[in-house]
């Protein structure tokens, strides 16, 4: 009776956290499941393809969550994605997933996020609408879940069980520390019940998203659950989590400990996998994956995270090998497979098997996306007018999608030199869609480039007042006013409140380093733009960071800076430009 009861009080409800059962797995890049990404106007260093690690660890978690049909925890991991991206999109399939695996109230959180990320869509309110708020859990369940949990001890056996099911009770508890104090006070007579005690960890994680101080208690309440129960897989992989919010350095010495005495542990490796990834450590990463696919050859989930590792590390000849022989197993979602081998023919330049490729996606949700990869591997072609002939007729069902096909059309345009047609094309859509953020935003880019200042300021400070905390937008407009006017000052303030909202983004460290530059502080300006190679090697950054060395008369480190980026990216106007106006 008491497990139907508790069962009966999660049906309709979300996890209250991430699964705790579920295997930590290693990261994906963002272009899987998202809208073409967007190239920046050059030199603004805004909103490029550089993803910071543990943004690409929740992309691959939701990724392979969907995988094994886990939708709870892939409803996670997009809204953690989301959260930290402050992409509408990400937001978006947040949504999407959470709906779609049935979790309530993520669901609504993903859609109240979609809907201040991207205050002119209309179907983030209507989810809003439809599934409400979430209610809070008052005396009268409180009283409910003790009279189950005491029926549940009495039982004997299904009181550890019946902990492991509460957090899935109070997911519709909007208040996260409340949610917390409830668990506390049930596992109170309790203590020597490790799922109680990994009940209080569990919930205090959840609440560690908005205050800190919680980190400590989902500490000590998970150690006192492995004390109970060494070596219990679910509270090794908690106790990870809740490390790396600390720091993945903390996390790799715990899961080292762990596999000395315990060498052979999968779960314990493969988390290691994932922090290693986190740590920017690819090559380690890599090894323990081959270590565990080599013990488990039939699971295809070590060869996926392989695959997507290769990519990261741009290995294309080893990712293509592992997608082929994952699409010969049949692994994964209609179309997964598929787009991640379209993806590593475009990055190789093989553009027309690309288009062939993903012409062949036509199912499942990449379907989309591809097809307007098609459009943009037509431009790359040199096929301009069948380009723009085939985005008129691509049926875009909604407002999302026919702003989706405005943004490549309008790419198109610009990647073959005709700014001024891209730029009225982004007009006319504005007018069509008023105040739609990514059209705000492409257009201040096309207008930039085209050194059209006004409109480019014009557009980015009424994107920044729709979404004050949009990082990139802050980053765009601060880098603008740094690179191009003499409101250096007035720019660096922009760039401080992005760099707060996203510390560790590449490109933000890289516009903070020009700015300190400009201002002639040469040894700030080497120490930001050093960071910003460190977390993604980049022409641009090594053009910047190439100039302040210049600048303190280390003209040969420079020139090792400027040669090593220029193998990767030979044909970089900034960073050429940058070697023969210092180097003449």
């Amino acid at each position: 009776m008491t497990q139907a009861r508790i069962c009966s009080l999660i049906a309709s409800a979300t996890l209250f956290t991430l699964a705790a059962a579920a295997p930590l797995t290693v990261v994906a890049q963002a272009g899987s499941t998202q809208a073409t990404p967007k190239k920046d106007a050059a030199p603004t260093p805004t909103k490029r393809d550089g993803l910071s690690a543990e943004l690409m660890y929740r992309l691959l978690l939701g990724e392979v969550a969907i995988q094994r049909g886990d939708g709870a925890l892939a409803a996670r991991a997009y809204f953690d994605a989301a959260r930290d991206s402050g992409d509408p999109r990400v937001a978006r399939r947040a949504t999407e997933v959470a709906i779609a695996a049935r979790q309530r109230t993520l669901a609504v959180e993903s859609a109240r996020l979609w809907s201040e990320l991207d205050p002119t869509a209309e179907r983030p309110k209507q989810v809003i609408s439809a599934l409400g708020e979430g209610r809070s859990f008052g005396a009268d369940a409180k009283a409910e879940l003790q009279r189950a949990l005491a029926e549940a001890a009495s039982a004997g056996s299904r009181l550890g069980e019946a902990f492991l099911q509460l957090n899935r009770v109070l997911a519709n508890e909007t208040d996260k520390a409340a949610a917390l104090r409830l668990v506390q006070t049930l596992a109170e007579p309790y203590p020597n019940v490790p799922e109680a005690n990994f009940a209080i960890a569990l919930a205090a994680y959840s609440a560690s998203r908005a205050d800190t101080a919680t980190v400590d208690i989902a500490m000590q309440a998970i150690d006192r659950a492995l004390t109970q129960r060494p070596g219990w897989d679910q509270a090794v992989l908690l106790k990870t989590e809740i490390l790396v919010r600390q720091s993945p350095d903390k996390a790799a010495e715990y899961l080292d400990q762990i596999l000395k005495a315990e060498p052979d542990s999968k779960v314990a490796r493969s988390a290691l996998a994932q922090v290693r990834i986190q740590q920017k450590r690819y090559g380690d990463a890599t090894e323990i994956l081959k270590g565990l696919a080599g013990k488990d050859p039939a699971n295809q989930e070590y060869k996926f995270s392989l695959a997507i590792l290769a990519i990261q590390l741009k290995d294309w000849a080893n990712a293509e090998a592992l997608f082929q022989e994952l699409k010969r197993g049949d692994y994964g979602e209609e179309g997964v497979v598929e787009f991640y081998l379209a993806q590593i023919a475009e990055e190789t330049a093989h553009y027309d098997l690309a288009l062939e490729r993903y012409q062949a996606i036509t199912e499942g949700d990449r379907a989309w996306v591809a097809k307007l990869r098609v459009a943009t591997m037509l431009g790359k072609l040199g096929r301009l007018d069948e380009a723009r002939k085939y985005l008129d007729g691509l049926p875009a069902d909604t407002a999302d999608q026919r702003v989706q096909v405005l943004q490549v059309e309008a790419q198109l345009l610009r990647d073959a030199g005709n700014n001024q047609a891209s730029f009225d094309l982004l007009t006319k859509a504005l007018a069509d869609h008023p105040d739609e953020p990514d059209l705000l935003y492409d257009l201040a880019m096309v207008a930039e480039k085209m050194g059209r200042l006004d409109v480019a300021e014009t557009n980015l400070s009424r994107l920044i007042e729709l979404k004050p905390d949009n990082a990139h937008a802050l980053n765009a407009l601060g880098y603008t006013l740094v690179d191009r006017t003499p409101r250096v000052t007035e720019g660096l303030a922009l760039i401080e409140r992005a760099l707060v909202l996203m510390p560790d983004d590449p490109f933000i460290l890289d516009s903070m380093g020009w700015a300190q530059y400009r201002l002639g502080r040469l040894d700030d300006a080497e120490t930001s733009l050093r960071r910003a190679m460190n977390e993604r090697p980049d022409p641009e950054i090594a053009a910047h960071l190439g100039e302040v060395l210049w600048a303190k008369g280390d003209r040969a480190r420079a020139q090792d800076v400027w040669q090593t980026q220029l193998k990767n990216a030979p044909d970089n106007a900034v960073l050429l430009e940058t070697m023969r106006r210092l180097a003449r």
